[in-house]
């Protein structure tokens, strides 16, 4: 009987420490694609980001909704036409892949991204979470999660500074006009 129990004990250890496949990555593929993407975002090589992405592929920022590929890259490239640079911080990003109990592929990214906005100068720094799942090497699905309020407050500041600034400007030129005359 005490062997019995032994063998047992000894079959249900060698069954719970049996090699789990690996779920979690600090260094993958996907990671490096999901990066290189985060690249040509910020060299705006619009070529090079799309190329990351399936056809079928659905993008949310902030939203439910998905967005295709080319409908998102216009809303980014919408938005980065107003600062005079923007991008990720290495110091603070980290990026993971995990395997889910369904077997999709998911690529984690945390990062922090600042911009200083065109017509202003202001810096605006917002932290950004984004996932993306993968299939073939292929973006499938994206999410991104990040407070657009700092974003849209100051583009809203430098749109009202810019409108402050025209009148100045015509009075400017019509002074000069007259001046002429």
């Amino acid at each position: 009987m005490k062997k019995l129990l032994l063998v047992m004990l000894a079959t249900i250890l060698f069954v719970a420490c049996k090699d789990q496949p690996q779920r979690y990555f600090e260094t993958s593929h996907e990671i490096d694609i999901l990066k290189s993407g985060i690249k040509a975002y910020e060299d705006q090589d619009w070529t090079a980001w799309r190329a990351n992405f399936a056809d079928t592929a659905k993008i949310h920022h902030n939203t439910i909704k998905g967005l295709s590929p080319e409908d998102n890259m216009t809303n980014l490239q919408n938005m980065v036409v107003n600062f005079a640079s923007y991008g990720f911080q290495d110091k603070g990003s980290f990026s993971e892949m995990v395997i889910d109990k369904d077997g999709e592929t998911w690529v984690n990214y945390w990062g922090i991204w600042n911009g200083v906005v065109m017509e202003s100068g202001e810096k605006v720094t917002v932290p950004v979470h984004l996932t993306a799942r993968f299939i073939d090497s292929k973006i499938v699905e994206e999410y991104v999660y990040y407070d657009s309020a700092p974003i849209l407050k100051a583009l809203e500041a430098a749109k009202k500074l810019s409108e402050a600034e025209a009148p100045i400007e015509e009075a400017e030129i019509e002074n000069a006009e007259m001046a002429e005359e």
